[in-house]
């Protein structure tokens, strides 16, 4: 096996092969049934919180547990939340092989977007029903299966290089003994040693702002490198696009329906502003010539998502309120962002006699997911890339992907380099009859125990044969 300075290796080697082998696909599918019977939508987290907890204990992972304190998490400039949580908890894992070495954060969230309408399931969205080799139920894809995986990956790791010193579940994290060899318990010859930490956070609040990623990078849960498993078809992403929400009041004068002409309507202004942003849109995304956003026709989309108004079908509507959201390129600044966005409003206001003198309201709110990206020198994505091709996944480059997540809080508050990796196409998410493939995510594990295995591969070792 030939080997270099990152870990990142020409093809696995057998210990490797054996750990990923070890994967125990039938733990994963009863972990993550169980998971996805918990609803944790709208902020009611916590017993899905404490359930991957118990899973971490049952591993032999260190714990912190802990109530994060929203008020004053709102004190930081990147604290963004659209949902009122009562007793938001925070859930790290930790494995230390050795003093000192490299820390490996792997990052996933229990919270899933609501249901929606349940006549257009075929089966319960939280009753997990596995059939031709995929898996239906709300989360599957987004992100409790994947975070499943990252913990079977773990698991398995864990299986061949017990976590050395482990305390009981809330005991503080420990350190462990020098030069483990990946090979305990596989029966195959290796000079593979691990040395360095694993973290694994199951976050909470990711959909609507991310307050659980941030809560605990400020907790001190960072490393020298982090993979967030979110949906990218298990290609590397480096880049992610930033999505602010934002809310527009559209005015107008109320007349009734008969003499519709003496008022004028909210819901047509809105509309001219409507199709302005929409241009808008088309301007922004002619420019893109970031290789890694190739794929994607609208890498930073505007998307109206909500729109309400009018009191009365036979009055015109005096005002019409739309709430969507702005995409932004990885290395756009959050504030010339917004101020180009609101001047492109006003611009359109200025151009209609009515909006004129009554121009559309322009308020940020909810999620403001920035947007970041990483270098392609980082060990992190040498590695993740190395992982990726050796096994056969995703894209043989690295890739950007259209939507926010909560990598940016582990690169931009956080301070380390960061990819996304996961299993599954964004495409499938935040719909009715949400699914993956059980192979992505055994892919998917594997994937995580190999990353972990070379990030924390000891240097300078033989290589095996």
């Amino acid at each position: 096996m030939a080997t270099t300075g990152d870990g990142a290796t020409v093809s696995p080697s057998p210990p490797e092969e054996a750990v990923m082998a070890a994967v125990d696909e039938s733990w994963m599918l009863e972990a993550l049934g169980r998971l996805v019977a918990v609803p944790s939508w709208r902020g009611r987290e916590r017993e899905a919180q404490e359930y991957v907890a118990g899973l971490m204990a049952e591993m032999g992972l260190s714990l912190d547990v802990w109530t994060i304190d929203e008020d004053e998490l709102r004190k930081h400039p990147d604290y963004a939340s659209e949902i009122e949580r009562a007793d938001p908890l925070g859930v790290v894992g930790r494995c230390a092989w050795g003093d000192g070495g490299p820390t490996l954060v792997l990052n996933g969230h229990v919270d899933v977007v609501p249901p929606g309408d349940l006549g257009r399931w075929t089966t319960p969205p939280f009753a997990m029903d596995e059939r031709d080799g995929r898996l239906y139920g709300r989360g599957v894809l987004d992100m409790k299966g994947p975070l499943i995986a990252a913990l079977a990956g773990v698991r398995a790791v864990l299986d061949a290089a017990p976590c050395p010193g482990t305390g009981p579940s809330g005991a503080e994290f420990p350190g462990g003994e020098d030069g483990l060899e990946v090979v305990a318990g596989l029966r195959v010859p290796s000079h593979v040693a691990l040395r360095g930490s694993v973290l694994v956070h199951s976050v909470v609040g990711e959909e609507d702002g991310g307050l659980g990623t941030l809560a605990t990078v400020l907790r001190g849960h960072v490393g020298d490198g982090a993979v967030v498993l979110e949906p990218t078809g298990l290609s590397v992403a480096t880049a992610q696009a930033g999505a602010l929400n934002f809310r527009l009041t559209v005015p107008g004068r109320a007349a009734h329906g008969a003499v519709r002409h003496e008022g004028v309507s909210a819901l047509e202004k809105f509309m001219l502003a409507h199709d302005d942003l929409i241009a808008f849109e088309r301007e922004r995304n002619r420019r893109v010539d970031d290789p890694r956003f190739r794929a994607w026709s609208v890498p930073w989309p505007i998307c109206i998502g909500t729109v309400r108004g009018g009191e009365w079908a036979s009055s015109v509507p005096e005002v019409v309120r739309a709430e969507g959201r702005f995409g932004l390129a990885p290395a756009e600044d959050v504030e010339e962002a917004r101020r180009a966005f609101e001047g492109r409003v006003a611009s359109c206001c200025r151009g209609d006699r009515f909006l004129r003198d009554n121009p559309v309201e322009v308020e940020w709110w909810g999620g403001q997911f920035a947007p970041c990206e990483t270098s392609p020198d980082e060990r992190i994505v040498r590695v993740a890339t190395g992982v990726a091709r050796h096994l056969g996944l995703g894209n043989r480059n690295a890739v950007g992907v259209p939507y926010g997540s909560d990598l940016r809080h582990l690169v931009n508050a956080g301070g380390m380099p960061g990819v996304l990796f996961g299993p599954g196409e964004i495409a499938g998410a935040h719909r009715e009859d949400e699914s993956i493939a059980v192979a992505e995510l055994v892919d998917a594990a594997r994937a995580v125990a190999l990353t972990v295995m070379r990030f924390l591969g000891r240097p300078g070792r033989p290589p095996s044969r």
